[in-house]
């Protein structure tokens, strides 16, 4: 049995994170991931800066880097890890020292990839949602939008000379998207 058919657990996948490389725990099954290119690690890191400097003036919470894990589900686990988190002030009180946060992050950003699939990213997307992510944001380097996902209400996308807004979760934060890219 190879070490990736073992894994099915969020505690599994915590104690051998260190010989598996990047990847998550998807109901139950193991999925390998490839490191993430230039343009997707620059832009990932910027929205990150933008982000904690905001989030951090105003007190407001966390903001966690690429590979943090969240365990959105048990049994099956599924531990999913966006590109850039945030989790709200009072929430990350409940952190653990040690292992993954055991829920789901305020926001969730995902940064498209060139060979990403479509139904790839809706999945994530859902299961952000579904495990009480506020919003999730799908960052698409290629045609340089934001498409930000929440559970009560439609999709909006966001255009290079639009301003994307925090709104209620990031109360202040405005950044135009154009930025995002340069």
């Amino acid at each position: 049995m190879s070490v990736a058919s073992s894994i099915t657990t969020a505690e599994q996948l915590l104690h051998r994170a260190s010989e598996l490389g990047r990847c998550e725990l998807v109901r139950g099954e193991l999925i390998m991931m490839s490191p993430a290119g230039f343009r997707h690690g620059r832009i990932a890191a910027k929205l990150a800066h933008l982000l904690l400097g905001h989030v951090e003036k105003h007190h407001l919470g966390v903001i966690l880097g690429a590979e943090t894990g969240f365990i959105l589900a048990r049994n099956p686990d599924t531990v999913r890890a966006p590109d850039v988190a945030f989790v709200k002030a009072q929430r990350a009180k409940e952190a653990p020292q040690r292992g993954f946060f055991p829920a789901a992050p305020d926001l969730a950003v995902e940064v498209l990839s060139p060979d990403d699939a479509a139904g790839e990213v809706l999945a994530k997307v859902r299961d952000w949602l579904g495990a009480g992510t506020a919003a999730v944001w799908i960052v698409d380097p290629e045609h340089q939008t934001v498409a930000v996902h929440q559970a009560d209400g439609p999709v909006v996308t966001y255009e290079a000379g639009d301003e994307l807004p925090g709104d209620d979760l990031l109360p202040d934060f405005q950044v135009k998207v154009k930025a995002i890219f340069e």
